[in-house]
């Protein structure tokens, strides 16, 4: 595999959240926790429920049927319009909205029984506004020193801090109690450095500006790697945070 293969690579089609092109060719290994189920135990439990940053609505829609009052955000136009066509039918209303560390969230206050964040920002006092008493929030998130080897071949370093620590710290001091908190330390394979290309372009916040041609000395690295059957292996973080706004 060569630099025009790569160049393929990066202008493969990619719609919503969807990795499936590298499925076979990005092995990960699996968490000590079931997110998914998680998730349906409590949307069957619930009466109001927000999925934020839903990416293509691939993931939330799996969780059908909602309750009545079901709503998604995603800040990504091209990820917002394949939300909204693959939720709609579903009755889930998407709302286009970046979420971060500091916006207001466009909802009332107490307007959620359940607010689920898989791999988004947020904002701990919003989430807990937005909440009802006895509401829950969960979350997963991917741990700032996340391929933070890859990003070393790169020459970049990560550009937030999401750490396990102060994410729990920032929700206790909103107000929440914590029920559940798990750190996981794990790794993923590449099994060719398309696959990387392909990864990076649609991973934009890696390897800031990712192209090719731009990083082709690296990724021709990579490939000296591969010729000497090397195998492209790099550290994986995640943490799952269960959260409860219990009425005092």
């Amino acid at each position: 595999m060569g630099v025009e293969q790569w160049i393929s690579e990066e202008k493969a089609p990619f719609k919503g959240w969807d990795f499936s092109h590298i499925k076979n060719r990005k092995i990960d290994q699996k968490l000590p926790w079931n997110y998914n189920l998680l998730v349906k135990r409590l949307v069957g439990k619930s009466n109001s429920v927000l999925d934020m940053g839903t990416g293509g609505g691939e993931i939330f829609s799996s969780f059908a049927p909602f309750p009545l009052h079901a709503v998604a955000t995603e800040g990504y136009k091209p990820n917002y319009a394949v939300a909204r066509k693959r939720l709609a039918p579903l009755k889930v209303k998407v709302i286009k909205f970046s979420n971060s560390l500091t916006r207001k969230m466009p909802f009332k206050n107490e307007e959620f029984d359940l607010v689920l964040n898989r791999h988004d920002a947020f904002n701990s006092k919003e989430i807990f506004r937005i909440l009802k008493s006895n509401g829950t929030f969960l979350t997963q998130q991917v741990e700032r020193s996340n391929l933070k080897d890859l990003m070393k071949i790169f020459k970049t370093k990560p550009k937030w801090d999401n750490s396990f620590d102060s994410t729990k710290r920032s929700l206790i001091e909103a107000g929440f109690t914590i029920q559940i908190s798990k750190e996981w330390k794990g790794q993923t394979e590449f099994r060719d450095v398309g696959a990387i290309a392909y990864f990076l372009k649609n991973s934009p916040w890696i390897v800031e500006g990712f192209s090719v041609k731009k990083h082709l000395r690296y990724l021709k690295k990579l490939q000296r790697r591969r010729d000497r059957n090397e195998r492209l292996i790099f550290r994986e973080a995640r943490f799952v945070i269960l959260a409860k706004k219990l009425s005092n």
